[in-house]
């Protein structure tokens, strides 16, 4: 086997989300009408993708292994228009096989922002929480004030909570300092498969659009 070959494999090995190591950290592009982030592991290289596509009735997110957008990785689709009731599912790009999903808690969601996170057989499997809801209340206000809006992203940082069905906290996504609030650091706390990791990962993706739209 060639020089070519050995790094073909090794991309093909390591593109899958179950192989990178945590911490990882979520930069917003700011620069684009998208609504798109990347994401770099602890030495800076951009691990993947992920872009929200535009003008859908329904909610539709592909990630991708990195910005050229040469290969789809996952798809991230609602079930639904879009409300506080959606459910997202979570398939490979290139086979349609279900990996997971997650579904946000109604009305529950409007105050402190809450998930379901449920593997291939539609079984609960973790609960995403937001640990400082008025965090995110005062990144909104202030926001809307010209000037002072630059620096909300060193004022205010919202933190969510994964955890398993036995209460465990197993990671965290946190806003990081940054100078228009755009990075967020994902953390992992305790020991998770590499089955679960996958589906923590897209679910945490897609949360992390939906609560930006929230503000």
């Amino acid at each position: 086997m060639n020089s070519r070959d050995l790094l073909d494999n090794f991309q093909r090995e390591t593109s899958d989300l179950n192989e990178l190591q945590f911490p990882l950290d979520f930069e917003f592009k700011i620069t684009t009408i998208y609504n798109d982030f990347v994401v770099k592991d602890g030495r800076n290289n951009v691990r993947a993708y992920v872009r929200q596509k535009l003008f859908r009735f329904k909610e539709s997110v592909v990630v991708f292994s990195d910005e050229s957008k040469k290969k789809e990785l996952y798809h991230l689709k609602a079930d639904r228009w879009i409300d506080f009731n959606a459910h997202y599912s979570f398939t490979e790009a290139n086979s349609d096989t279900l990996i997971g999903s997650m579904g946000r808690k109604g009305m529950k969601s409007l105050w402190k922002a809450s998930y379901t996170i449920f593997n291939r057989e539609k079984q609960a499997m973790y609960e995403i929480k937001e640990e400082n809801p008025w965090a995110k209340v005062g990144d909104s206000m202030v926001g809307e004030i010209p000037i002072v809006s630059f620096f909300t992203g060193y004022l205010f940082h919202p933190k969510y909570g994964i955890k398993d069905q036995q209460g465990r906290l197993v990671a965290r996504l946190s806003k990081v300092h940054s100078f228009f609030g755009r990075k967020f650091k994902l953390e992992q706390l305790d020991d998770i498969s590499p089955e679960d990791k996958t589906n923590i990962m897209l679910s945490v993706m897609m949360m992390v659009l939906l609560e930006r739209q929230r503000g």
